[in-house]
């Protein structure tokens, strides 16, 4: 049947990603050694980007066909002007499905020497970079905030249809935003949740 043999062509050796996913981004998590220890990179965005003033790691989205270590290695490029072929990757951490429909893949990597005297930040996309001790996360617990997730169903949510009554339990949800303070800086959101799994 020629529907059942599309579905197979389609779904056969496919890697499954996030139902609905509207867009997937990947980060790069640069580690360093400085000074005898490990250190991650940070920047800052721009003030002109969205979110702008944020610290992030170097990150967008992926292009179609793009790994997220792809994706991870030529934002980094573009946005600080470190050569792919100077960061040495450790893999993926856990991704994040973001409750707007997006997927957020880290990549952890090493940044070499050569690589950290050969960044050039994008003024137009970097405001600011900056380094902290591994140590400092690990000494250091975020605060921690949380926010509700709380279900909005329309008034004219046909119920009798679906077979539920009115006071049916929706699921709503809770969002942890751990925020670490660093010099200045407040390390926090999907960053400060990527690096809250990266310290497990």
């Amino acid at each position: 049947m020629r529907e059942l043999e599309a579905l197979r062509r389609r779904y056969e050796g496919r890697a499954p990603g996030l139902m609905g996913a509207k867009r997937n981004f990947a980060v790069l998590c640069p580690f360093l050694e400085k000074e005898g220890e490990a250190h991650l990179l940070f920047e800052v965005r721009a003030g002109a980007l969205r979110q702008g003033g944020e610290v992030c790691f170097p990150g967008g989205a992926m292009e179609a066909g793009e790994t997220a270590a792809e994706c991870a290695l030529r934002e980094t490029e573009e946005e600080l002007g470190i050569p792919r072929s100077q960061v040495t990757l450790f893999g993926e951490s856990d991704f994040q499905a973001n409750q707007e429909n997006f997927l957020l893949r880290p990549v952890l990597g090493l940044v070499s020497p050569a690589g950290l005297a050969a960044m050039r930040p994008s003024e137009a996309e970097v405001a600011e970079v900056f380094t902290v001790p591994v140590r400092f996360f690990r000494e250091t617990p975020p605060e921690l905030y949380a926010y509700e997730l709380v279900p909005r169903v329309p008034e004219d949510f046909p119920y009798e249809a679906v077979g539920v009554p009115r006071d049916y339990p929706w699921r709503g949800g809770k969002v942890s935003v751990p925020i670490w303070y660093y010099e200045g800086h407040a390390i926090w959101g999907l960053t400060g949740r990527i690096l809250r799994d990266i310290l497990k």
